[in-house]
Formats: structure tokens, C-alpha cells, sequence
């Protein structure tokens, strides 16, 4: 038997969770990675969220022209090459 939940929204508004320093002592590649795999997570959902579902409608114009909507600066092509794929493989 299956069940329903009904979820009431909250009454607080939403408030971004704090952000944790990143570890020291790691090579600088390792901190580029890092933040290239988060800019291309925030793009992958802004992305999954305006209906692109299918990674070869996500192009680099429109991956671009995402981020610019969103604030963020341009990805490189190895950022949006990460956002497909992460569109891709969460199928």
C-alpha cells in the first residue's frame, strides 16, 4: 500500500547553509577541480530545472548563457563538458 505525504512549506524564508573553509595543505590542481565540479553541479540543476534533460540540448550557448542568468562567470569547455556528463550519468 502506498503513502502520501503532503509536505507544507515552510513558513521562514530560505537561507543558503554556511559555508566550510576547504581543507589547506592540498595542491593548487586539486582546489581548481574542486570548484570546477561545483560550478558545474549549480549549472547541472539550473539546467535539469528550465526542462534540458538531455545532454546534447545542453550546448556550451546554452550552458553559457545559463550561467550568465545565474550570475556566475562563463564555464570553460571542460566545465561544460562536466555538466553534460553530470546530466548524462543522473539518469
Amino acid at each position: 500500500m502506498a503513502l502520501a505525504v503532503i509536505r507544507t512549506p515552510s513558513p521562514e524564508p530560505w537561507t543558503p547553509l554556511r559555508k566550510k573553509p576547504l581543507p589547506p595543505g592540498r595542491p593548487r590542481e586539486w582546489y581548481v577541480t574542486h570548484n570546477r565540479r561545483l560550478k558545474a553541479m549549480r549549472l547541472a540543476i539550473a539546467l535539469l530545472d528550465s526542462g534540458v534533460y538531455i545532454p546534447s540540448k545542453a550546448t556550451d550557448a546554452t550552458i553559457r548563457n545559463t550561467a550568465h542568468s545565474l550570475g556566475i562567470h562563463p564555464p570553460s569547455d571542460t566545465t561544460c563538458r562536466m555538466v553534460r556528463a553530470l546530466i548524462r550519468h543522473g539518469r
